[in-house]
């Protein structure tokens, strides 16, 4: 963990994750496994174009990733 798109994605991916164990003990958890495996992808590519260098396209997949959790996870709604 060099870079700061190290770190930042991975703190990303281990909301993500939190986010997810939480969903998957409700009883009826509002959505699948599958949902969370764009923003995890986006993650790895952010990570990977930033530490090649590309900060512009690794700072929008960063915010694409965030987006993405905020529209369709919702990790905000009253459960």
């Amino acid at each position: 963990m060099e870079t700061v798109y190290d770190w930042v994605t991975v703190l990303i991916f281990a909301g993500l994750i939190t986010l997810f164990l939480q969903r998957s003990s409700m009883d009826d958890p509002p959505d699948t496994i599958w949902h969370y495996m764009p923003p995890a992808i986006g993650c790895a590519v952010a990570n990977y174009l930033g530490n090649e260098g590309m900060t512009v396209f690794a700072v929008a997949m960063i915010v694409a990733v965030i987006g993405y959790i905020f529209v369709v996870l919702k990790p905000l709604r009253k459960a």
